[in-house]
This record gives C-alpha cells, structure tokens and sequence, in this order.
C-alpha cells in the first residue's frame, strides 16, 4: 500500500540566472515543477512511499520531468504518454523588494488538459492512504473537473483520504468560477489545504483564523482544515485547534515551491503521528523549501529534525 498518490500537470519553467530579468538573460535554468509533483519529491525524500503521475506527451520535455522525480525515488509508473498535446511551460522572475518576483504561463493546450477517467489506473488510486491534488488541475479544463471530482468521491469511498491544496491562480480561473466548483468539491474532501487570503477571495471567509477554520468545518464539512498565512504560520482544525510551532526566521531564497513543501510535510507528519505532527514538519519543510533555488524541496529527513529540534541556523561542522 502506498502512503500517497498526487496527480496533477507537471510543466518546465524557465529562469534567467540570479535576478536577472528575461530581456537581460542569454541563458537560463531549466526547472521540472508540478503542484503535486513538488510535494511528491519532498514525501518521497522523507522516505514516505509515493506515487505520481499525470498525461504527458512523447517530447523530451516530459522525459526530463519524469526522469526528475523518478530521481527522488517517486513512482512514475503510472504516468500516461500520449502523441498529442503539448509540455506546459512558464518563465520566472526571480527578485527582491520592492520588484515583485513574477512568472508567466504558457500551458494551454497541453497534455493533460485532456485526461479522463480512461487514463487514471483506479486500483492504484485506492492503493493510497491518501491521495493528493492542488486546485490548479480543476482550474486547466471542463475534463478535469469531472474527474477530479469522481477522484474524491471514490477515495472517500474507498475508506481512504482525498487531501486538497486549493492553491488558487488568478490567471487560471476567476475567484467566482473557483468558488462554484469548489463548493461541490469540498464536501468529498477529507483533508483540506487553504491560504487565509484564497479562503476570504474565494469563499468570502474572514475573520480570526479560528473562525475562518470553523466556517469551512461548518459549512463544507471537511474533518481536517490546515489554514496557511504564510510567515505567521498555519493552523489547523480537527478534534481541536492546533498551532504551527514557531520556527527560526527564514531567508527567502526562492519561494516558489514552499507552499507544496509544507503540504508534502504535513501530510507526511499527519501519517505518522497526526495533526500537530503535520503542522510542524509542513511548517520546517516549508520553511527549509524558501532557502532553495528550485521548486524541489532538496532536503532530508535529519535536516528538517535538526531544525525542528535545535532551531539553531550557525554552520553545522
């Protein structure tokens, strides 16, 4: 039995070196990423058994994403090639304050705008505690709405957990248009990922972060809600409220990727010793995730303990 299965689109970005800007750059560095694949590579690290997959086309674009996370030792086996469609790509800017780091998409059209219920392996599905999937795939087509929606009904029904990272794109999809489809969604979800501001844009919950945890509990029925604010920590609610414990100040390096870090980590804390367990390894995985160039969280189960235990960041000899 798996521990998890993440699905989603896997795209290549591109960055110029340092924080250069694109119309400066005469080379850049090639990047695999993936909402569900950056969590994968960072519970596969961990040492959690995990599987991913996705509908890719036969390009060497999508050899060099699977090739990436089958290096972290992530399942790809159900990964599904086809002749048409296309790689998604995107082009990042790194920087610092007061110019805001940005990136472009370019991944319409591509491969797995077209997945359906005839490309998903359902026993492999079910072989999983829990599977995982961000709201970017939803956001992509019509199709995938249909199937990520039948994804966590029959997980549900199958006596394990559809884990959900809202993880909303403005240039994907409206606040309205995701809250529609959300609102059917979430009650077949079992273990809920939401920023404080998606929730207030999206569902138009404010208030004390408690009271926002409640409102999705007593509206959408979720067991477990884990409310992220970023460098104020997360919160979660389940039997009870808990409390992300406080972790060193972080030096962004590269933030892009942290935010599926800190899911990886919680849900691999989660599985092995429960809600406030997944509230501190998401929080110093997340947190070790910034200090990275790269979407891949790159960091080891003795890191993540050495920062949870000691909190100390002098040069370890």
């Amino acid at each position: 039995m798996l521990d998890v299965v993440a699905l989603g689109d896997a795209m290549v970005g591109f960055a110029p070196p340092g924080h250069l800007r694109l119309e400066q750059a005469s080379a850049v560095e090639v990047w695999p990423t993936g909402a569900e694949a950056n969590a994968a590579v960072l519970m596969a690290r961990l040492g959690l058994r995990i599987g991913w997959f996705s509908k890719l086309p036969e390009h060497p674009l999508s050899r060099l994403i699977v090739s990436a996370i089958r290096a972290h030792g992530v399942d790809t086996s159900r990964v599904v090639w086809t002749r048409e469609g296309r790689v998604g790509t995107f082009f990042y800017e790194r920087s610092v304050p007061p110019r805001p780091s940005r990136v472009w998409y370019d991944r319409q059209g591509s491969a797995f705008t077209t997945m359906d219920d005839h490309d998903v392996d359902w026993p492999y599905l079910a072989s999983a505690r829990v599977v995982l999937m961000a709201g970017t795939a939803p956001a992509l087509s019509a199709s995938l709405r249909a199937l990520t929606l039948r994804i966590a009904q029959d997980t549900r029904a199958a006596g394990n957990q559809f884990a959900l990272d809202v993880n909303y794109r403005a240039k994907l999809w409206s606040a309205e248009e995701a809250g529609r489809y959300f609102t059917q969604l979430l009650p077949h979800v079992s273990l809920l990922f939401c920023g404080r501001a998606d929730a207030a844009r999206i569902f138009g919950l404010r208030g004390t972060p408690e009271a926002v945890a409640a409102a999705f509990r007593e509206r959408f029925g979720v067991p477990v809600i884990v409310l992220t604010q970023g460098a104020e920590g997360a919160l979660a609610l389940a039997d009870r409220i808990y409390r992300q414990r406080q972790i060193p100040r972080t030096q962004v390096v590269d933030a892009v990727g942290a935010g599926d870090a800190f899911a990886g980590g919680f849900l691999c804390g989660y599985l092995e010793g429960g809600v406030q367990r997944g509230l501190d390894w998401g929080g110093g995985t997340g947190a070790l995730a910034c200090t990275i160039v790269g979407d891949f969280a790159v960091v080891t189960r003795a890191e993540v303990e050495e920062l949870l235990a000691s909190g100390e960041q002098e040069i370890q000899r």
